[in-house]
């Protein structure tokens, strides 16, 4: 219903700019999720800056973007409240260790086996979580401290701006793609309101509405370099078993969203990102978090959104993002302190339009009841809890019902054509659970001196299915017949040896999808 991905390859302009419209999404988000954490603003610009420098540079998938997130703000609360700061930088730290583990064992893979209702549920209910987000801004505070709608004017100002907002972005492609539309619409709502002198709530009030009444004149967005420090806290294992559940925690939730993320945007993209080399990417980042003075987080699917709807493809646009953020933070912090709070809020809307999955409507229109209870269960668990109780749910409930409809099994339709060849019409996917059924469906020994196997109708789920396909064509090759492998994935014939001289190939018919392997992860 709303395509709003830009079709583009990457180059250095396109990233740069993109890179530039994501730093001024991240600064009040980051700025959110650090009071959402009970720490200092700076240290969320922290997390976002470094977060975003070293995933762009060393993870596992260019143009997705990360920083503190509030997946992973709302596991901090309890620690920080109860020991302070310096046991989350511990925790942190620890948290980075343990996904770069994740990677160096090639546990990164086991993404992909994710089920498709469970990915939709989870783009669906991120996509509702950040709408639900962006209410907030549109409600102020009294005298009295108490929050409340605003009204009147104000309120009729900030839809009005928001609206021209998503129409200068959903328009403005129309006439050029020459510069990212979120990039002009937040500049010019921006010089609209300070030319017309519109009252319209900016970053610094935002900002100012978080910080007690003592400390609001003095707000600012300027800071400094951060700096090493190793966290001060007593090196014994009582302090290990403080930081040790939310260290697990943060890197478990930092994990599933990022790589459910890299998921998403290999979809959008046509194109792979490596998911271990992102674990790793990401253990790094929240490692050097630890040492200086940022909370961590994962990748921001909104940011990874506006960055590949801005056009930024590359590792450039992410690195561009965490740079500009820093000159920000360093020498341009009374410029990005005067952006207006709707010209955000607008391109965040555009957002949760271009993320939430609409064709997902069909499947709960569809006979498939059971890919719409997971659907549903997914997106409600994700808006109602978080992301990573939601997608372990809806993972255990594919499984169940996956195991209940006996879809593991596999079967062949078998005939001879024209030429006298016979072909096994496979149904059904193949993965681990169904090998052992795959090789017995041939008879290598009475079998014609052509054989055909016929993938149409089947999906390669992982690498015992291609180690099957491998040795079941060192087999005929042994009793000295031809094997035709028709219909596969480009990226199953990449990965056969013994096969890949089998298969046959149809750009036209062949389908794409990808398959869970270390071999190219």
């Amino acid at each position: 219903m709303f395509n709003l991905i830009t079709k583009s390859d990457s180059n250095v302009k396109n990233d740069v700019l993109s890179g530039i419209t994501v730093a001024l999404a991240l600064v009040p988000e980051a700025v959110a999720f650090a009071f959402v954490a009970g720490v200092d603003p700076m240290i969320g610009l922290y997390a976002a800056f470094m977060m975003g420098l070293i995933t762009s540079a060393i993870g596992g998938r260019p143009g997705m973007i990360s920083g503190a997130t509030g997946a992973t703000a709302v596991v901090m609360v309890a620690l920080v409240a109860q020991y302070g700061i310096q046991y989350l930088f511990a925790a942190v730290i620890l948290a980075g260790l343990i996904q770069i583990m994740f990677g160096v064992f090639k546990l990164g893979k086991f993404i992909r086996l994710v089920p498709y209702p469970v990915m939709l549920g989870f783009v669906n209910g991120l996509a509702i979580v950040i709408f639900l987000a962006q209410m907030g801004q549109f409600k102020v505070f009294d005298t009295s401290g108490i929050q409340h709608w605003m009204e009147g004017s104000q309120m009729y100002v900030m839809l009005g701006l928001v609206a021209l907002t998503m129409a200068i972005i959903h328009f403005l492609p129309k006439l050029t793609t020459a510069i990212p539309s979120s990039l002009v619409a937040i500049l010019a709502v921006t010089f609209a309101v300070h030319g017309l002198d519109l009252e319209a709530r900016t970053v610094i009030d935002f900002v100012r509405d978080m910080l007690p009444e003592v400390d609001k004149a003095a707000a600012t967005l300027a800071g400094e370099l951060p700096s090493f420090n190793i966290p001060m806290v007593p090196f014994t294992l009582e302090t290990l078993y403080i930081v040790l559940p939310t260290a697990v925690i943060i890197a478990l939730i930092g994990l599933i969203e990022s790589l459910l993320t890299l998921t998403l945007i290999d979809e959008l993209t046509n194109t792979r990102g490596r998911s271990n080399k992102e674990c790793v990417g990401q253990g790094v980042a929240n490692t050097v978090n630890g040492f200086f003075g940022g909370m961590g987080g994962c990748a921001m699917i909104g940011q990874s959104m506006i960055n590949i709807n801005s056009g930024g493809r590359g590792r450039l646009s992410g690195i561009t993002a965490a740079v500009v953020l820093l000159a920000f933070i360093l020498f341009l912090a009374p410029w990005i302190e005067m952006i207006p709070l709707a010209a955000l809020v607008g391109v965040m809307f555009m957002v949760v339009l271009g993320t939430f999955e609409w064709a997902s409507f069909k499947i709960l229109r569809g006979a498939n009841k059971e890919d719409a209870f997971v659907l549903l269960l997914v997106t409600g668990v994700t808006v109602a809890a978080d992301l990573a109780i939601a997608v372990v749910v809806g993972v255990i409930v594919s499984a169940l019902v996956f195991a209940w409809k006996h879809a593991s099994h596999i079967f062949a339709r078998t005939h001879l054509d024209d030429e006298n060849w016979k072909v096994y019409e496979l149904e059904g996917p193949l993965f681990f659970g169904s090998v052992g059924s795959f090789k017995e469906l041939f008879d290598v020994e009475n079998d014609p001196q052509d054989v055909v196997i016929e993938f149409k109708n089947s999906r390669i789920w992982d690498s015992s299915g291609i180690d099957a396909i491998d040795g079941l064509a060192d087999k005929y090759e042994a009793a000295g017949k031809k094997l035709h492998i028709r219909h596969i994935s480009p990226e199953c014939r990449e990965l056969l040896v013994k096969a890949q001289k089998y298969v046959e190939m149809n750009i036209n018919e062949d389908p794409r999808y990808h398959i869970a392997t270390d071999k190219l992860a």
